[in-house]
């Protein structure tokens, strides 16, 4: 019965087939990150290309206001 149980654990340890090769799982998170990073990247002055469009409506909202 012990010689069962060492001839099953010893089964146990086979290991699957991979589907790709062990060095393109870490490249696949690589160019998720740098696909991720210049997203990001690409919207770094958003706000800034837009304070004109923010500080005009605050003014306006500031003048009309007033004209009562």
């Amino acid at each position: 019965m012990v010689t069962a149980l060492v001839v099953a654990a010893e089964e146990a340890h086979e290991l699957a087939p991979l589907v790709l090769p062990i060095w393109a799982f870490p490249l696949i998170a690589a160019v998720f990150f740098l696909v991720a990073f210049i997203i990001t990247w690409s919207y770094r002055d958003v706000a800034h290309r837009h304070a004109e469009k923010v500080s005009a409506a605050v003014h306006d909202d500031h003048d009309h206001g007033a004209h009562h």
